[in-house]
């Protein structure tokens, strides 16, 4: 079964989203349904997905458990809380109750001290989100990986999946220091890594050729038992469409034999975020 383990909703008139207030995202500055949401991976071969947060809001996560429940597509939910506070574990004990809860992220990449994961408190609420049983969705940019090793090795209880490849700088064609943190991460075995949002970081006329060496670094760091593929729709749309990108991810992954393809295409995220398929 094929899974896009990463992929998000929004409504531009229920809720502020600052973060599309720029001239670069003028694409995307509009509502994304269920409804495009299912014809988009219907198209594309995709028969289940987990719904990614996109705000700092409970309340948010809230809502998308619920259209989860409504919603056979969706097979899981990645929501958000705020870990510095000393009630996450209530919180956290509440969004669990009922099930469709998998993981928690935070937007780290946009926190200013690249040390951020590193603070007592926030290590306090990545313990909550260990012992509640979820998963932690890492979204650091390069220059917050040290941190993030410092974080999965001070929490081998907790698994940690790193989105987007941690960004890599790929408009410019560089692969240092990102690939050398990269492998050091990719080493821990609490840790597994999204195949998404290449094509954003790449820009608007990526080829298979420019995506290639970050690709094949990470299926050799990760393996495909720890790769598992995301569309980031809506936000790949500033590069490419759903079905674009994944069935350049497919060609990407071409190498693989037919299970290892089958694990970046399902069996990862099924197994990590321990999806129920067949609810």
């Amino acid at each position: 079964m094929k899974v896009d383990a990463h992929h998000h909703l929004w409504d531009v008139t229920a809720r502020e989203h600052a973060w599309l207030d720029t001239p670069s995202m003028a694409p995307i500055r509009k509502t994304f349904t269920v409804a495009d949401l299912e014809m988009e991976a219907r198209a594309a071969g995709i028969e289940r997905t987990v719904l990614v947060q996109v705000l700092p809001s409970v309340d948010e996560t809230r809502e998308f458990l619920s259209v989860a429940q409504q919603t056979p597509l969706i097979a899981g939910v990645v929501g958000w809380v705020d870990l510095t506070r000393p009630d996450v574990a209530d919180t956290l004990a509440e969004l669990t109750e009922p099930a469709g809860l998998v993981g928690i992220r935070h937007l780290v990449q946009g926190e200013p001290d690249p040390d951020w994961l590193n603070r007592p408190d926030v290590r306090r609420g990545l313990r909550a989100v260990a012992d509640a049983g979820l998963r932690f969705d890492l979204l650091t940019l390069p220059h917050q990986l040290p941190a993030a090793i410092d974080t999965v090795r001070a929490l081998p209880e907790l698994t940690f999946v790193l989105d987007h490849l941690s960004k890599p700088p790929i408009a410019s064609g560089r692969l240092d220091p990102w690939a050398r943190l990269f492998r050091e991460l990719a080493a821990e075995p609490n840790v597994v890594a999204k195949l998404s949002g290449l094509v954003t970081e790449a820009g608007p006329g990526w080829e298979i050729a420019t995506l290639r060496s970050y690709t094949e670094l990470a299926m050799e760091a990760f393996g495909p038992g720890r790769l598992m593929f995301g569309s980031d729709w809506p936000v790949c749309l500033l590069a490419a469409g759903y079905s674009a990108w994944a069935e350049a991810a497919f060609e990407l992954t071409g190498e693989l034999s037919p299970a290892e393809r089958a694990e970046v295409f399902g069996g990862t995220a099924t197994r990590v975020y321990q999806l129920d398929l067949h609810s």
